[in-house]
């Protein structure tokens, strides 16, 4: 399913560019407007809900932290479990971890060991789980969290971001389906 022009305005209009945040040049795509505004909020999660239903799908997996409102919104429309995909030394029980490099240095995800049922599993088959967040810029996080999803048995079907900044080519980088509601060139 493609979002009408009209509804990818409504969303895009209520998204704040903050310029040269968080260093200069950068101009930081501010998600918290679109949260705090119900029509854009409701025309996003009623288009993710429409997409994905009917899809199969046993979980939702959000990348912390904003992929969490995302994750979770989404998954209680479409009565499917939620994991989130935390940062490292944020989950209580036994985690599995991913490293991802960034532009200086590593960086590591981690997700519970059994987040997707025994052995990934759900009803005796791989658990099937849309990861999503809010943005894919260079693609290293989503793609640490995706295989992390794979790594505990469960399948990462598709990878879903709101916002997907196209002049990185962060896309080329997964061997899955990934779906972004806006492209910004």
């Amino acid at each position: 399913m493609i979002l009408s022009s009209e509804y990818k305005k409504i969303i895009l209009n209520s998204i704040r560019d903050i310029p040269d945040f968080p260093k200069p040049g950068i101009v930081f795509k501010d998600i918290t407007t679109l949260l705090g505004d119900p029509q854009a909020f409701n025309t996003l999660m009623n288009h993710l809900e429409e997409r994905y239903k009917g899809k199969g799908l046993d979980y939702i997996a959000g990348i912390d932290a904003r992929g969490f409102i995302f994750g979770a919104a989404l998954a209680d429309r479409l009565g499917v479990g939620f994991v989130p995909v935390r940062k490292k030394g944020k989950l209580p029980y036994t985690t599995v971890a991913e490293k991802y490099s960034l532009e200086y240095g590593f960086d590591e995800v981690e997700i519970h060991i059994d987040a997707f049922g025994e052995n990934g599993n759900c009803n005796g088959n791989p658990a099937k789980v849309l990861l999503i967040d809010d943005l894919i810029a260079t693609g290293g996080t989503a793609k640490a969290a995706a295989n992390l999803i794979n790594k505990v048995g469960a399948e990462c079907v598709e990878a879903c971001f709101i916002l997907e900044l196209m002049f990185l080519n962060a896309r080329e980088k997964f061997d899955m389906p990934v779906y972004s509601v806006l492209q910004i060139d």
